[in-house]
């Protein structure tokens, strides 16, 4: 008798065993999924750390700091009352000039930028100072609405050279 019930118990421990270990491993394939589409979404843009100066006052540079935070960038906004200076001490001349001014790994972004267009400039890491998109057009990141404008996003250099690194 005292058998039976010893063998009764060793069957419920490796059912609750079982059960257990079944549970467990489902649980491990649930949180390794979560792991690696969070570390999917960050390794789009490479968790590319990306600083933004902007005027305390203007919402559409919010705007765009979440469009980049959506597209994996970690984004540290910078409050400041000018950036007139800061444009045109790493070579922003007026004609690219918009409402935000931006830096990631040695490139200058100014404007509404796409965050795809940012993550083709980390990729191919061309020798130009930075890309622009000048003015604020409708439809850009941060200036979406009912109208949708084309664009162009500019490549510059540190002596006012431009030209077209991508059309939107």
């Amino acid at each position: 008798m005292l058998a039976t019930v010893h063998l009764m118990q060793e069957e419920m421990l490796m059912r609750d065993y079982k059960h257990w270990t079944k549970l467990a491993a489902g649980s491990a394939v649930v949180v390794l999924a979560i792991t690696t589409a969070s570390w999917a979404v960050t390794q789009e843009a490479g968790g590319a750390a990306i600083t933004v100066y902007a005027t305390p006052t203007c919402g559409c540079c919010t705007k765009w700091g979440d469009h980049l935070r959506a597209n994996g960038f970690d984004v540290t906004m910078e409050l400041v009352s000018d950036l007139t200076q800061l444009k045109v001490s790493h070579g922003i001349g007026s004609e690219l000039t918009s409402c935000h001014t931006a830096f990631v790994e040695g490139y200058v972004v100014e404007g509404h930028v796409p965050a795809e267009v940012i993550e083709r400039l980390l990729e191919e890491r061309p020798e130009v100072a930075g890309i622009a998109v000048p003015g604020m057009p409708q439809g850009s990141p941060g200036m979406e609405g009912d109208r949708h404008e084309a664009y162009e996003v500019l490549a510059f250099d540190r002596e006012g050279t431009t030209t077209v690194y991508a059309r939107r």
